[in-house]
């Protein structure tokens, strides 16, 4: 089973705030542990949404908004894409992050399990099923 592994947007993530060494090098000792573990596919830190942009979809109408963008709490930060063999062992990997933080200013993770081929049933056809092998044999390649 793969998971996305969200890392929720804070106010010192949203300002651009930098990870202390320390927190770098505590994330960089947890992320080895999930590679030598066979289960991290990828990992990232990203920008705050201020160096983002939203595309709003109507009808054939598209709308780009700029960054940034109010509600902190819906924004995210970073993610890990995991693969582990159920829900549990994605949460228990997930309580050791070594977010360190205020009782006062609480860091929040989400995990969410992402779709399989399996779970789209008869409407994945042998040709969808196809297509997507291809395309995930060609993203590897990159």
């Amino acid at each position: 089973m793969r998971f996305m592994v969200i890392v929720k947007a804070d106010k010192n993530s949203e300002a651009g705030v930098m990870p202390s060494t320390e927190l770098l090098a505590a994330m960089g000792k947890y992320n080895e542990e999930l590679v030598k573990a066979g289960i991290m596919l990828a990992g990232e830190g990203l920008h705050p949404s201020s160096k983002g942009v939203r595309v709003r979809f109507a009808g054939k109408k598209r709308t780009v908004v700029d960054g940034p963008f109010a509600e902190t709490k819906e924004l995210i930060a970073g993610f890990w894409i995991i693969q582990v063999k159920s829900r549990e062992e994605a949460i228990e990997w997930i309580k050791r992050v070594p977010f360190d933080v205020p009782e006062s200013e609480p860091a929040e993770i989400e995990i969410r399990q992402i779709f399989e081929a399996e779970d789209f049933g008869e409407a994945f056809t042998p040709e969808l099923r196809e297509q997507e092998e291809r395309l995930r044999a060609e993203t590897a390649k990159n």
